[in-house]
Parts: structure tokens; sequence; C-alpha cells
């Protein structure tokens, strides 16, 4: 630890969203940190990292000529991440839709930031309202959910899961509570075998090496104060298993994290809110805790 307070990149997300009014209120606020805050100055003010927008923008109006800016703020967090010039990065919301709209594609931060890192197993978590909460699949239609997990994915899911919770948060032996997929853990195998041939094993891959991860565990009594109490995270199947169960704890203060990487990654647990952009209702809490645990989590911190 160097004593020296961490160097934060926060990048503004969609333009035509409310990520540069977030943005702006957050750059209010004080932290035990040095904010450097990356888009175009006519959104942001200008004592920014410029990046100029490709077209004007207007809240609440998304315009697929800006899809190339919204990558180019990012790409330009990821070299300071690389190269040192940043401890972390903390992410304003992107709208996935118009990016793909523009011919690029584009499922999400997550995967877009573990492709520029190398293509690293990288891990989706929610931190919020005293949980976190792991996702094993992440942005995709359900009905491909079941298809996607596999014994030898979730097992480096729950190793990565391991490694930055030890690293990151600095929790000396992490335990871990993996979801099953059908109800009831799929009832002995009556209600589908992804929990018994696919999931179990996993967990008894993981145990073995040293990894305190339980499970499958049916989702529905996963998710109770006794259990949670003895736990440090929840793995998920799917998306909506486990952050319903977080938002719903957290109120509007959860922060999203990327495990697996080789630099500290934070966002908000929430979208681009076109339909209040810039009409000064949006609440800065959710990225405010995203800047305050990418101080914690950063290296330097």
């Amino acid at each position: 630890m160097s004593g020296k307070p961490p160097v934060i990149a926060l990048t503004s997300g969609e333009p035509a969203g409310i990520g540069p009014e977030l943005c702006r209120a957050v750059r209010a606020q004080r932290f035990a940190a040095r904010l450097v805050l990356i888009g175009d100055r006519a959104l942001l003010g200008s004592d920014v990292e410029h990046v100029p927008l490709r077209a004007p923008s207007t809240p609440g109006r998304l315009d697929a000529a800006n899809s190339r800016y919204v990558l180019d703020v990012l790409d330009r967090a990821v070299r300071g991440c690389q190269s040192g010039e940043f401890d972390a990065l903390v992410t304003a919301p992107v709208q996935k839709s118009v990016i793909n709209d523009a011919g690029i594609a584009f499922t999400g931060h997550t995967e877009y930031l573990a492709e520029r890192a190398g293509n690293v197993h990288v891990v989706m978590m929610l931190v919020g309202g005293g949980l976190r909460v792991a996702l094993a699949t992440t942005h995709l239609p359900l009905a491909e959910v079941a298809k996607a997990i596999r014994t030898e994915n979730l097992l480096r899911t729950l190793q990565t899961i391991d490694v930055d919770l030890r690293r990151r948060f600095r929790i000396a032996r992490p335990r871990i509570l993996v979801a099953g997929l059908n109800p009831h853990s799929g009832e002995s195998g009556h209600l589908g075998r992804e929990d018994l041939d696919i999931i179990a094993p996993a967990v008894a891959a993981a145990a073995a090496a040293g990894i305190a991860a339980q499970g499958p565990i049916p989702a529905d009594t996963l998710f109770v104060p006794e259990r949670l109490k003895a736990a440090d995270c929840v793995l998920a199947m799917y998306h909506d298993q486990g952050l319903p169960v977080l938002k719903y704890a957290s109120f509007g203060r959860g922060v999203n994290v990327t495990l697996g990487l080789p630099f500290v990654r934070t966002s908000v647990d929430h979208g681009t809110a076109l339909d209040i952009a810039g009409k000064g209702k949006a609440d800065p809490g959710s990225l405010i805790e995203a800047v305050k645990l990418a101080i914690e989590l950063a290296p330097s911190a």
C-alpha cells in the first residue's frame, strides 16, 4: 500500500441517457480518491478527459452515430487501467440496443471488458443490501440458460469468485452458496438433470480444490437470512434468479462488480433511464456507491 489516493476513471456511458448527469452529480461529492471523468466536455464540463462525441446528443434520444463514441470512452479508460494510469474503473450505464443498431456486436460492459483484457474469464457480481450475488450466466434469453451452463465453466467461475473475494475484498476464506437451476434443484432428477449432472460436479471439484462452496441449493430456500448469514457470496445460475433479490435488498444502491479482470471495475445496478434523462430526476446513489466500492477495492487504497 502506497498510502497515495487512488485514481478512479469514471466513464459517462450513453450520452442520451442519465449517465452524464449522474457523473456531474458524483463529481460534486468528496471521495478519498482522484476522479477522472471521461467523455465529451460538452456533456460533462471542462474538467474532464475529453473524448469527442461523434454527433450532437439530446437527452432521451438515442443516436446510433454515437455508439462508437461510447466505446471510444470505454477504450480510453481500459488503456489507462492497463497502463497503471488509473487504479480502478467505474462505468455509467450504456444502451446495448443502440450499439447493436450501429452494427457493432455488443452484449454488455462485462463481456466487452473481458475481450479487451485478453478474453479472460469474468464473472458479473452485484453487491448491495449486505449481499453479494454472482452470476453463472449473464445476458442470455432464459431459453438458452440451461445449455450455457457447463461443469468446466462453473468451476472456473467459482475459482474466479474465490480468487477475487480474497484479492479484492480481502476475505480470507470466502464461503460461496451455489443455487440450483431447476425447482427444488431438480428434485433428484425428476425436474431436470442439470443440477445432478452439471452443477453438483462443479461444486464438488471446487470443494476438492479448497474452495468453500456448497450446493446446488434450491433458490427458493437459499435466499433466507439464516443461510445468507453464513455466506460471503451466492452464485446464481442466471440473471433474474439472483438479481431481483439483491435489488430488492439494496434499494437502488447496488453496485455491479466485474470479477476476473486484471483491474477493478464497478458500475451501477440500473440502465440508461432514457425517459427521465435531462430532467433532473436521476438518483446518483448507485453511481456514488460504485465509486466508493472502487476506491475500497483499488490496489492503492
